[in-house]
């Protein structure tokens, strides 16, 4: 071969595809025509563009490294056509490849589609607790986007279709051509005329004003599954918001929020109650009827119960989401200290005191964590 292609980019003979590219860039920047208009930097342009044609190519590469003419046969040639302040796209491809050698990308574009997925959709509802303990099923009304019946999500009237715009000839998008020093350079942005659809609605459904789809009310029944918590979201598929263009619906989410309840307070899967009984029953032990999720249950205090402990409810408490059984119901026992006496009392209760030998009792003091004051005197005497 006459012409050492890799020579006139000045790269090795294994160089990457990558080394290849950048050397085509810097060269093309310093010898085209637009900033050298020399005869002899024009023919140089030409070399430079000839060989990145060949080499930028792996199968007319490889026919070049084989000693073979990789340009026979081919269309165009290896410089292209160009006059005085621009260039063709022979030695190129085609746009893309030029834009890609001046700048590192290639435009991808064309017509957007009328047709788009909707938004996914959430509301918030509230449930009682024995409803999130076992679980139910709800109604629920839910105000979205749904398909036009009118256009059948065409956005077009009746007997109507949307047209090629003539515009962009369906491309979506119009190109500007526009002179640098590189030459000159071509631009592409949506089409002003269709926004970019490649197609426009001379007439617009009237019942959805062209958008494909119009918002209604509709009543969804809603499986509530045994467990669930606040903020416990339910996914429903395909029942949120209706796309453009009558596109695919997106996803409703349903948010649970449960309602205070008037006895227990929820811990996780576990449910806690307060009972106080008066002193005499904590003394000497009763049973405490209790209204539970699962009906009315008797409460074993057994004698001798002080104020502050607490009795397990197996398996009364919530259900499990994830999983089998159900947590406990947590009974915490306050004991009540009588706050005022009849005489009659009062005598009775000191004959019990004095039975007890509780007459004067001297106390029984626990060791008790320190106050602020008491730490920081103590450090200070390095104790």
């Amino acid at each position: 071969m006459a012409t050492d292609y890799y020579a006139v980019l000045g790269v090795r003979r294994d160089a990457s595809q990558d080394e290849i590219k950048k050397a085509f860039r810097r060269l093309a920047r310093e010898l085209h025509p637009d900033v050298n208009p020399d005869p002899k930097t024009q023919e140089r342009f030409k070399e430079i563009n000839a060989a990145y044609e060949v080499l930028s190519d792996p199968q007319k590469k490889q026919v070049y490294d084989l000693g073979g003419d990789p340009l026979s046969g081919a269309a165009g040639g290896g410089a292209g056509g160009f006059g005085a302040g621009g260039f063709g796209a022979g030695g190129f491809g085609n746009f893309s490849d030029i834009m890609d050698a001046f700048f590192g990308t290639a435009s991808q574009r064309g017509p957007r589609s009328r047709t788009r997925r909707g938004q996914d959709a959430m509301i918030r509802l509230e449930v009682e607790l024995n409803e999130a303990a076992f679980g139910t099923t709800k109604d629920i009304q839910v105000d979205t986007a749904v398909v036009c019946t009118t256009c059948s999500g065409e956005g077009a009237a009746p007997g109507t279709s949307a047209q090629t715009c003539d515009m962009c000839r369906g491309r979506g998008e119009v190109s500007q051509v526009t002179r640098s020093f590189l030459g000159q350079v071509m631009t592409s942005r949506p089409c002003p005329q269709c926004q970019g659809f490649g197609t426009v609605v001379p007439t617009p459904c009237p019942e959805c004003a062209g958008d494909g789809r119009v918002r209604s009310r509709r009543t969804l029944t809603v499986k509530i599954p045994a467990g669930v918590d606040n903020g416990t979201r339910i996914q429903l598929a395909g029942e949120g918001e209706v796309g453009p263009g009558g596109g695919p619906a997106g996803d409703l989410y349903v948010e649970i929020h449960e309602l205070p309840h008037p006895v227990f307070q929820r811990r996780g899967d576990d449910l806690h109650c307060t009972v106080t009984i008066p002193m005499t029953a904590g003394a000497l032990g009763t049973k405490v009827p209790l209204e539970t999720l699962d009906g009315m249950e008797e409460v074993d205090i057994r004698p001798g119960t002080q104020s502050g402990q607490s009795i397990p409810l197996h398996g009364r408490g919530v259900t499990h989401l994830r999983g089998g059984g159900r947590g406990d119901l947590i009974v915490h026992v306050e004991v009540q200290t009588p706050s005022k006496l009849d005489p009659e009392q009062e005598h009775l209760l000191r004959e019990l005191a004095k039975l007890r030998g509780e007459e004067r009792p001297t106390g029984q003091f626990q060791p008790g964590q320190q106050g602020l004051f008491s730490r920081l005197k103590d450090a200070f005497n390095g104790r």
